[in-house]
């Protein structure tokens, strides 16, 4: 018989998100043979896409579409890393940017229920998720989109798959995707100082009044210290304000102004951002099941 390994048995359990003592049983069932074991685990719990659906998807791609005035950016989530550049999930990415455009979905749920084909499944993009999470054995899911349509233009910008822009702009097509990228550099907030949330505000704020109050200067200064302390924050995550990444000696603003472009509004997007990462301890929780088998025997 095959000598079962730790290694091995994290592989089946990567692949299926099944119980370490189950991957164990069901590797030494079938020998040592990977695939056969697999499969014993999904006769016994069930479909992978079923079990991969409550697994944190916390990677994935920004991908976008431009077609004249209309434009679409979407960001598809997946557990790791590696699947970020399988070929099927990317297809998947980038089918899903163009229906929003095309078809201008109210919602995500909306979105799944377009018509839509690959690798097999369908007959929606819906079906295509589940049956692709089937396939790779990840779990897999579309966050959240943004569809720009209308009189402006739309300018676009991919840095890497992580990162991506959408500018709705009137003027020249280069300073509006000069301002994409610097966008993807800087990431601000809002256009305007005035339109930067009040929650952000009042947390710098608070920031600010907290450090003041350390300082120990008298009540006056230190009322002016908070404020000047907001007001360059301000300045900082508002775009018109921050300095243009490719000339330091003037803002977004001027530089745009020069170029007769005018700015309507922009949409960011980084892969990921405000979820909760789950780290997963393989030693320890090696540890907690074998200590919680002995115990039950």
């Amino acid at each position: 018989m095959a000598a079962i390994t730790a290694s091995m048995v994290a592989e089946l359990r990567a692949k299926t998100d099944a119980p370490m003592m189950e991957c164990k049983k069901a590797l030494t069932e079938a020998e040592g043979d990977m695939a056969k074991a697999e499969e014993l685990l999904r006769v016994k719990l069930g479909t992978k896409a079923g079990k991969a659906a409550s697994r944190v998807t916390a990677e994935g791609v920004v991908t976008s579409f431009v077609s004249g005035t209309t434009g679409a950016m979407i960001e598809v989530n997946c557990e790791t890393d590696f699947v970020t550049k399988n070929d099927s999930f990317l297809a998947l990415a980038n089918a899903a940017a163009k229906l929003v455009a095309e078809h201008n979905p109210a919602d995500v749920a909306a979105l799944g229920e377009l018509p839509y084909s690959q690798d097999g499944f369908g007959p929606t993009l819906e079906e295509v998720r589940k049956g692709l999470i089937g396939k790779i054995g990840e779990n897999m899911s579309f966050r959240r989109f943004k569809r720009a349509a209308g009189a402006a233009k739309i300018a676009n910008y991919l840095h890497g798959t992580r990162i991506g822009v959408l500018v709705e702009y009137e003027g020249d097509e280069i300073a509006a995707k000069d301002v994409a990228m610097h966008v993807a550099a800087m990431k601000p907030v809002s256009l305007t100082s005035a339109e930067v949330p009040a929650e952000l505000i009042e947390k710098e704020r608070s920031v600010a009044t907290a450090k003041a109050a350390e300082s120990g200067k008298p009540a006056d200064i230190a009322t002016k210290m908070i404020e000047g302390s907001v007001q360059k924050y301000l300045k900082e995550v508002s775009l018109f304000n921050q300095s243009f990444v490719k000339n330091d000696k003037q803002t977004v603003e001027q530089m745009l102004k020069a170029a007769g472009t005018t700015v309507k509004a922009f949409t960011l997007y980084v892969v990921g951002e405000g979820i909760e990462k789950k780290v997963d301890d393989f030693a320890a929780e090696v540890a907690a099941q074998v200590a919680a088998a002995q115990g039950g025997a």
